[in-house]
């Protein structure tokens, strides 16, 4: 039955009382312990709920010394140690594996400002929040950040989080990082462990930068800052006709701009997001819509509307949700505001600190049960897969073309999944010199879509999905984020790399014994396909090769692509066609 019109309207009234909330239930520990033993959950709770990752013991260190011990006796003992921050926002499971868990929860008070070299050394554990905020009181900013600002210096730069520049050192947090120390394993001689000292133009600098942690364990990063400056930022959504050729265009003239795709609308977003002096007025702040607090009743029935159209195989349930959303979107400009309270037109001028990252959705004290970030998992609302592709730029006007290509044989309609959440987000990634960096510049696409409760169940258009991750990934051989993706994302992930035989040198070389290595992460390293049974592609353990990989009692068989024709995606069908 088609969920009645009614229920939208309600919805959107819901979204607009929920957007004035300046707090929420923070994210619960990752970590959880007890008299057994220790399990490990990333923040959207994938990894406690559907794949346990149990842990014998886990140490929290505050200090250099405390980590440097902590690592000689799992060395000592010839025990795999793994790391993790107070935020775990990590999809792959890199930090699973470990007998030992150390967490940067609480190493985390150091954060020291170098004004004479435009510099600030960090804790490992540190929030980036802080570590901006405590730049500007000095003057001076952080040029790159990723827009979600709830993440731990050592996790963004080890997984090459990154915002959006081809301009000065680029959009990836990692290339911004001057010195890093870190912790790795050694030999008796040395006390079982050894601090290495790391900085630009050393042999192991490159390999550090980008990490997943299998080298050792981040202590401290130090970044390059800038003088402190302002941003101006408009969005104009108009028609994404010739989308693919004016991409490049728009990188090269907005120092941060991005673009929002939204395929089944036909509909661009482009964001004019550049310097300005500081004497130009204006007080604005970036509070990003997907990244604000919500009343639990709000993200519980987002989820449920979806649920719904799912179950019922209601497509145009999920456009009108999406209509919906880019609607309130653009009434609201995404969450930017002129002062800090309400959007009242652009351009949106603020100070750099304010503008280049969010997530308020993080803060409030802990007695406060009532709202959260939507994806909470204790709520249980807001579940999705996250895909993250990233395309040398000479690369991407083709798959453009090829979306566009599969949008009209699938029809508008089966891209509105996405368009429910962010749409195709691009984003734009210099060259980088970190091993496991970006070889060439680069274009980031994300796109997310909906993830069932439970494990193996199927989604509608989820063929879709399917063959454009595996058009970005095996047709046009993008590179997957590290800390994002399905496993299908990393298949063949080693020889897309030029300097992957290098990091793998190092790896060698800084942990010799494999303690900071496990069965999880190198799956992602090394690109292994997860096990291959029933219903595997539907979780992205695996590209479908036979029906039993979808789910045939519900009427997923497995069948080729529209476009990219050597794609093997779950397509609903009254038959098999296999």
């Amino acid at each position: 039955m088609p969920i009645p019109n009614f229920y939208f309207q309600a919805l959107i009234i819901l979204l607009t009382s929920g957007s004035a909330l300046t707090g929420a239930m923070p994210p619960q520990n990752p970590v959880q312990c007890n008299q057994a033993g220790c399990t490990l959950s990333n923040s959207y709770g994938v990894w406690g709920d559907r794949q346990p990752c149990h842990v014998t013991t886990a140490f929290y260190p505050t200090t250099e010394s405390e980590l440097l011990s902590a690592v000689a006796d799992a060395s000592r003992r010839k025990l795999k140690v793994k790391s993790v921050s107070k935020f775990s926002h990590t999809i792959p499971k890199l930090a699973c594996g470990g007998t030992i868990l150390i967490s940067t929860e609480r190493y985390n008070s150091s954060i020291a400002v170098d004004p004479a070299n435009s510099a600030v050394t960090a804790d490992a554990g540190a929030g980036l929040r802080a570590v901006i905020d405590r730049a500007a009181e000095a003057g001076l900013s952080l040029a790159a950040a990723p827009y979600w600002e709830g993440v731990s210096v050592g996790g963004a730069i080890s997984t090459g989080a990154h915002g959006s520049s081809w301009r000065g050192r680029g959009g990836a947090l990692h290339d911004h990082v001057v010195g890093i120390r870190m912790v790795v394993a050694a030999g008796e001689a040395e006390g079982f462990a050894r601090v290495v000292d790391l900085k630009e133009g050393d042999s192991l600098f490159s390999a550090a930068k980008v990490s997943l942690g299998l080298l050792g364990v981040i202590s401290k990063v130090t970044f390059s800052l800038e003088p402190a400056f302002k941003r101006s930022i408009t969005f104009n959504f108009s028609s994404d006709d010739g989308i693919e050729e004016e991409f490049m265009d728009h990188a090269n003239k907005y120092e941060f701009g991005d673009i929002q795709w939204y395929p089944s609308r036909h509909e661009a977003v482009y964001r004019y997001d550049d310097r300005v002096p500081m004497s130009t007025p204006g007080d604005g702040v970036n509070d990003f819509i997907g990244f604000q607090s919500n009343f639990a009743l709000v993200a519980k029935t987002v989820r449920a509307s979806e649920k719904a159209a799912e179950k019922s195989r209601d497509t145009n349930a999920k456009c009108i949700l999406a209509s919906s959303f880019v609607a309130y979107k653009k009434l609201i400009a995404n969450g930017l505001k002129n002062n800090n309270l309400l959007f009242t037109g652009y351009p949106v001028v603020g100070h750099q600190r304010r503008m280049q990252t969010s997530g308020s959705c993080l803060y409030s004290p802990e007695s406060d049960k009532t709202t959260s970030c939507a994806w909470d998992p204790r709520i249980k609302a807001l579940s999705f897969f996250e895909s993250t592709a990233i395309f040398p730029a000479a690369h991407f006007a083709a798959f453009v073309r090829d979306v566009k290509k599969l949008r009209d044989l699938a029809g508008p309609a089966s891209f509105c999944g996405a368009d429910i959440y962010n749409g195709f987000l691009l984003r734009f990634v210099k060259k980088s010199d970190a091993y496991l960096g970006q070889p060439k510049d680069s274009v980031v696409v994300d796109f997310n879509y909906y993830r069932a409760d439970e494990a193996g169940t199927p989604r509608l258009h989820g063929d879709v999905w399917e063959e454009v991750e595996q058009m970005a990934f095996f047709k046009y051989m993008a590179r997957p984020h590290w800390g994002k993706n399905r496993k299908v994302g990393f298949l063949r992930v080693g020889r897309k790399y030029p300097n992957f035989g290098r990091f793998l040198e190092a790896r060698k070389g800084l942990d010799p014994l494999g303690i900071f290595s496990s069965e999880w992460s190198d799956e992602i390293l090394f690109g292994r396909e997860g096990g291959r049974g029933d219903g595997c592609a539907l979780e992205g353990l695996c590209v479908c090769s036979e029906d039993r990989h979808c789910s045939p009692r519900d009427g997923y068989f497995c069948q080729w692509g529209l476009v990219y024709k050597e794609a093997r995606v779950c397509r609903y069908s009254n038959t098999s066609t296999s």
